[in-house]
């Protein structure tokens, strides 16, 4: 294949190009050629000298040449030009038939390959800085949950072993994964993306506004890895351990869980057809409430940990922290087997 500009197209272009490939990164070729990035796939995929060398456009090595041009230089020099040409065209023949027959073969196990290569790559340091222009730039798709307001999403697998899932979305707003709404995505492999990738992609970059739509990304109505608009000024940014609060479940909490109602009235969650697993996509009213650790520094902070033990060396005992129950704002705790709400004494 050839690009508009006349110069030949790789194959790992050529792949990424390919309709349902839009989620893939172009893996660099340093990345490939290191042998440790390697390590263990060879067990993995059939003719993996063959695949590789597809994927790197490496022209195969003929041996039958190799062994031929060996004994014309061990044999007998008398031999004419005209038959030497006749057998290396046979030869030339022998091979591309020997290709053909395989190549189905070497392409299925190339696609594979990389796809194992690639989950490796969008863990690096290269990869995830790839993947998150295409993120910035919604190359992933939105979230289909109407109340996550067409958040982005990622591309992330349920395994990271190849066969055993597609590729799904998962929605760092709600915190669920999803099918693919293109039927094209859903014939990728999980495993060319893994399991790791969405959680390190959130690690990496803490600064991303979560609650970013998508459709704003595309029109350009923020620039990159813009912030809410109360800390676009500068302000220091509000901290849940360790985490930014503003991206902890924007998707989650009040006003953004479904509440059935039959004419105007809510259905009880005792119902049969009642929001009975409501509580998964609560939230706090309260964000600071789930920092745990600033909760029991206040409440404990200039609390005498030290007791006299046997020997009469000082010992630190351990407080007694508070039960989930009774934190507010709608803990999983705080509903009681059929769920109406009670809280356990």
């Amino acid at each position: 294949m050839s690009s508009s500009s006349g110069t030949p197209e790789s194959w790992i272009s050529s792949f990424c190009s390919l309709l349902g490939h839009e989620y893939f990164a172009e893996i660099s070729e340093d990345f490939i050629e290191d042998d440790f990035n390697l390590t263990g796939l060879q067990s993995q995929v059939a003719m993996y000298k063959e695949a590789l060398e597809m994927i790197l456009d490496v022209e195969p090595e003929d041996d039958d040449d190799e062994d031929e041009d060996e004994e014309e230089d061990e044999g007998d020099e008398s031999i004419e030009g005209q038959e030497r040409l006749i057998r290396n065209r046979a030869a030339t023949e022998r091979r591309h038939h020997r290709m053909a027959s395989d190549l189905s073969i070497i392409e299925s196990s190339a696609e594979m390959l990389y796809g194992l290569i690639h989950q490796r790559f969008i863990c690096s340091r290269a990869g995830i800085q790839q993947m998150s222009e295409k993120y910035e730039l919604a190359h992933f798709g939105v979230c289909p949950r109407t109340f996550c307001d067409q958040v982005r999403t990622l591309p992330v697998g349920l395994s990271d072993v190849p066969g055993e899932d597609t590729v799904k979305l998962f929605c760092p707003s709600c915190l669920d994964v999803y099918v693919p709404p293109n039927s094209r995505f859903q014939t990728v492999d999980g495993a060319f993306f893994g399991r790791t990738f969405g959680a390190l992609f959130l690690l990496t970059f803490p600064d991303y506004d979560i609650s970013k739509k998508g459709v704003e990304t595309l029109a350009g109505a923020h620039g990159p890895r813009s912030l809410p608009p109360h800390l676009q000024d500068g302000e220091e940014k509000e901290k849940i351990n360790g985490m930014n609060a503003h991206n902890l479940a924007p998707g989650l909490g009040k006003g953004k869980v479904y509440e059935p109602k039959i004419y105007g009235f809510k259905v009880s969650e005792r119902a049969r057809s009642g929001p009975r697993m409501s509580w998964l996509r609560q939230r706090p009213d309260n964000i600071q409430d789930l920092d745990e650790a600033a909760i029991y520094a206040a409440e404990h902070g200039e609390d005498s940990d030290e007791d006299s033990g046997p020997n009469g060396a000082p010992t630190r005992r351990r407080q007694a922290t508070p039960s989930r129950s009774r934190v507010s704002g709608g803990s999983p705790m705080s509903v009681d087997a059929n769920g109406n709400g009670n809280t356990y004494a």
